[in-house]
């Protein structure tokens, strides 16, 4: 593997309950954190409804741009899980009972308690590869570059350990923030003078307020640890000069 190379993704929130404020997403930092591990870096998240058609344009647009595309939510029991039936559509491919994710909930569920709406959980694209569920049951699902996983946070973050030996990434993606108490009016000038001297790493300032003071977290992202190390002796630098205080590093 070519730790060297760019990997890179997106992400594709579905469900109508992120949407109308219901439930708050916390998927995406799951998988960024997850994926910044193991060097891919994602580079847009989308948040849309459950509807086929919109799905499938999204789902085929992203796919075609990123090395990976995440979806999370709609493979459920209930009439609006839908994203296993629009990713069959995306891809031209049948929409079918997966006889292995069929054993697997046959096996999981008690006698009797595996009825229609959970064989609805074995409807899969045509020969998917399964991404197996330690705490629920249900599996998700992989066709070539997509990776379908369920929108409940603890079953999605218990699915990924599965996931890391298949997903091929470069250098892990390192940071470090340096909390200033300051404004971000103050260091805007000259935080871009190292940003333009380091345009191959990313610098991002974030406001905070915290114990009924404002401040600055700095956040400096690279694969590389002794750029990381430089910028941050040029952002210490400046700070030094202009007397700021350092919250923590």
């Amino acid at each position: 593997m070519d730790k060297k190379a760019k990997f890179k993704a997106s992400i594709l929130i579905i469900g109508n309950e992120i949407l109308s404020g219901r439930t708050q997403d916390t998927n995406t930092s799951t998988l960024a954190t997850w994926l910044n591990s193991i060097g891919v870096k994602v580079e847009e998240v989308r948040v849309i409804p459950d509807v086929e058609n919109i799905i499938v344009e999204t789902l085929n647009l992203l796919r075609s741009k990123y090395d990976y595309v995440f979806t999370t939510g709609g493979i459920g029991p209930t009439h609006d899980d839908i994203t296993a039936q629009s990713v069959s559509k995306a891809f031209g491919i049948k929409y079918e009972v997966h006889k292995e994710a069929f054993r697997i909930l046959e096996e999981y569920y008690q006698p009797g308690e595996f009825n229609e709406g959970r064989q609805k959980m074995a409807w899969m694209p045509e020969n998917a590869n399964l991404i197996l569920n330690p705490t629920s049951g249900a599996p998700g699902f992989n066709v070539e570059n997509v990776y379908s996983l369920p929108g409940v946070p603890s079953i999605l973050k218990s699915m990924l350990g599965g996931l890391t030996n298949n997903i091929v990434g470069g250098e892990p993606i390192k940071s470090l923030t340096i909390s200033l108490r300051t404004v971000e009016s103050e260091i805007a000038s000259s935080l871009t003078k190292v940003q333009n001297n380091n345009l191959d790493v990313e610098i991002g300032s974030y406001p905070f307020f915290h114990a009924g003071k404002l401040g600055v977290s700095i956040v400096i992202r690279s694969e590389d640890q002794n750029k990381i190390d430089d910028c941050n002796s040029q952002i210490l630098k400046f700070v030094n000069e202009k007397k700021i205080e350092v919250v923590e590093r």
